[in-house]
This record gives C-alpha cells, sequence and structure tokens, in this order.
C-alpha cells in the first residue's frame, strides 16, 4: 500500500491552492511566497519565489514531496533531487490540464474521492460557461496581453478561457507554445489583427494602460477606439489552478460580453 504524502512543499500557488481546495492543507509545510493567503494556510513557511527558491530552508522542513510547476522551476526540482527529495513537477498548460492536475494532486495526498467531485464540478462550471459564451450576439478578436516588452500572448490555459468566455483569442496558433519565449509577438502584427478587446495582465506589475494605448498604430485598433483596454490581476489568471478557471473566466467573461454589446 502506498500512504499518501504527509510532508508537502508546494512551490507553485495552484498546488498549493488544491490541495487546500481538497481539505488537505495540514499536509503542507512549506509554500511559495505567492500562494493563497487564506486562513488554513496562514502561519506556514514561504520558502519560495516563482523561480527562486532556498533548497536549505525547504530541506529543513523535512517534506515527503516537493510539488514544482513547469520548466520554470526546473533547476530548483534537480537541485531537490540530487539532495535526496521526491519532487513531482506538474506541467498544466491548458484548462484540460489543469483539471488533470486537480486528480493528480488528489491521488498524491491521499483526497481521490474529492478530486474527482471537485474536477466534476469545475467541468460542469466550464460547460456552462460555454454554452453562455457560445450564445453572445459576436465573438469579439481579444489581445490577451501576458507581458509588455516584448509582448507576449496569453498561456494555453488563459486562451483556452478566452474561448469559453465567448472570445477569439488574437494568435490561436501561438496557444499550445507552452514556453513564454516562444509567444513572443510582433507589435505591429498586433495591430494588424484589429483586436475588439485588450485585456492585459503583467506578471504581478500594473499595466499601464496609457502605454498599450499610444503604442504606435495601435490607434487604429477596435479595442483602442473603443476604450476597450482593461486590466485582470495576475493572480486571478496566470495561475494554472482554480482561480483562473473561476475567478480569472468570471473576469473574461465580464469584459468580452461588454465588447460583445451585453450588459
Amino acid at each position: 500500500m502506498v500512504l499518501p504524502a504527509s510532508r508537502i512543499v508546494c512551490l507553485s500557488a495552484e498546488s498549493a491552492e488544491i490541495l487546500a481546495a481538497l481539505g488537505q492543507a495540514g499536509r503542507i509545510v512549506g509554500l511559495t511566497a505567492y500562494a493563497p493567503r487564506t486562513p488554513d494556510l496562514a502561519g506556514k513557511p514561504r520558502v519560495a519565489g516563482f523561480s527562486t527558491a532556498k533548497p536549505d530552508r525547504i530541506l529543513a522542513l523535512e517534506p515527503d514531496l516537493v510539488i514544482a510547476w513547469s520548466d520554470v522551476q526546473a533547476d530548483i526540482a534537480a537541485a531537490l533531487v540530487r539532495a535526496g527529495c521526491n519532487v513531482l513537477v506538474t506541467t498544466q498548460h491548458t484548462v484540460e490540464q489543469i483539471l488533470d492536475t486537480i486528480l493528480l494532486l488528489g491521488a498524491v495526498a491521499g483526497a481521490g474521492e474529492a478530486a474527482q467531485a471537485l474536477a466534476s464540478e469545475l467541468r460542469a462550471h466550464l460547460e456552462q460557461c460555454r454554452q453562455w459564451g457560445d450564445k453572445l450576439p459576436s465573438h469579439p478578436a481579444v489581445w490577451f496581453e501576458e507581458w509588455m516588452d516584448p509582448l507576449i500572448s496569453g498561456a494555453g490555459w488563459v486562451e483556452d478561457l478566452v474561448e469559453i468566455a465567448g472570445g477569439r483569442p488574437l494568435f490561436p496558433e501561438l496557444r499550445h507554445r507552452w514556453r513564454a519565449a516562444d509567444r513572443v509577438v510582433d507589435p505591429a502584427e498586433v495591430a494588424r489583427r484589429n483586436p475588439e478587446l485588450i485585456l492585459a495582465s503583467w506578471c504581478g506589475r500594473r499595466v499601464r494602460v496609457d502605454a498599450i494605448r499610444t503604442r504606435p498604430g495601435w490607434d487604429a485598433t477596435a479595442a483602442v477606439r473603443n476604450g476597450r483596454i482593461h486590466e485582470i490581476r495576475s493572480n486571478l489568471i496566470l495561475q494554472p489552478g482554480i482561480t483562473a478557471l473561476r475567478d480569472g473566466l468570471a473576469e473574461l467573461r465580464r469584459h468580452i460580453a461588454a465588447a460583445a454589446g451585453v450588459r
């Protein structure tokens, strides 16, 4: 019999969020600084940033499992493996993979039934939102800006959520490129494709709407002409977990509906 992990360090915000939602916050002994600051995670040591961590502090917590995310934390994961840690690196980059990750983390924490229930609940919510989005009178072209210099288009799960909310990603051909460097686009091409709605989330930095509005050539786009440039806070949309599927999607729905003429 394989026992579930009992001392878990979460180096990604979404892994902590998922475990807490499954009622397993008590198994978490260490967190990333970006994990939700909820009562069930209060007082737990914050031992990592996004792409940085202090292995000695992690090892001092004597974890039986460390959960990291994607290639961004590959070096941290490798250092911990060399130190003898069990490390699970999740690589969810689409909505479907987020749901799969919930099931995976439920399994390692001994909460398989709760994970199945949560995934089913979220899947039903997503389908309801998709049906609502399909019924919008129009489906505006959406430029989602993950970074400003260079310009980076939205990650896969973000573009999935844009579609679920009734929008059309401006660069659909880039949605499956999971490395941010592979989603860099030319500002002139954004303008040429004429977004009807611009949504920006600059990885923890405040979005400067004026800087977007005044880019050369962007004044001719429908989004700028109609004043449809909005910030979505990065903690709501750029972490591939439950919050993105609920609160991030809610923000997308609000802005896309308005751009489609629905109040």
